[in-house]
């Protein structure tokens, strides 16, 4: 069990129960997955980018990232429906906490001029979306084989059903917040 998993359960749920005062033990919000996201436009005039996405991922998280396919024809920016477009990857369970543990302790503080994430990421169901604008940050990603650096998406998805409580969740959990709303 990794370290995080091990502090959500025996202090983090603990925290959250006492704090907004659940009555039952399956109220405390917990992290559900956690998605990796990179739309690739520029995948339609060069689809070794797809190759090099897939790579990365599989690197990153140890997990075979799905391709995204376009929905529809849209004629002025030369896309065909079904061309692919971008990658993501869904983590689960021990995996899931495997990365978090990671972009909090070695990715996140890699960023030059690292002030904490933003506070503006979360949505009003209690998910919290984090933009990186370069994939260089990762240990696992190498440098000497990118053409040129690119960002992903993270979203956190968790079962709260506010921001505030999301907030507590991943700050009880380590998350690197901005003192103020500042975007980092």
């Amino acid at each position: 069990m990794s370290s995080l998993k091990k502090q959500y359960k025996d202090e983090v749920r603990k925290t959250l129960k006492d704090k907004y005062k659940y009555a039952n033990e399956m109220q405390v919000p917990k992290i559900e997955k956690i998605i990796l996201h990179r739309g690739l436009g520029e995948a339609i005039t060069n689809s070794k980018v797809i190759d090099i996405t897939l790579d990365q991922f599989v690197n990153i998280t140890g997990q075979k990232p799905l391709v995204t396919k376009s929905k529809k024809s849209i004629s002025n920016f030369k896309l065909r429906e079904g061309q692919p477009i971008g990658c993501k990857v869904t983590l689960r369970s021990d995996k899931m906490f495997d990365f978090l543990t990671k972009l909090i302790n070695i990715v996140l503080p890699k960023i030059r001029d690292f002030r904490g994430v933003s506070t503006k990421g979360f949505d009003k169901q209690g998910n919290y979306t984090l933009g990186l604008k370069e994939d260089i940050i990762f240990p696992e990603v190498d440098y000497d084989k990118l053409d040129r650096s690119r960002g992903m998406d993270i979203t956190i998805v968790t079962s709260s059903n506010t921001k505030e409580e999301t907030f507590d969740l991943l700050q009880l959990l380590g998350m690197p917040f901005a003192k103020t709303g500042n975007k980092s």
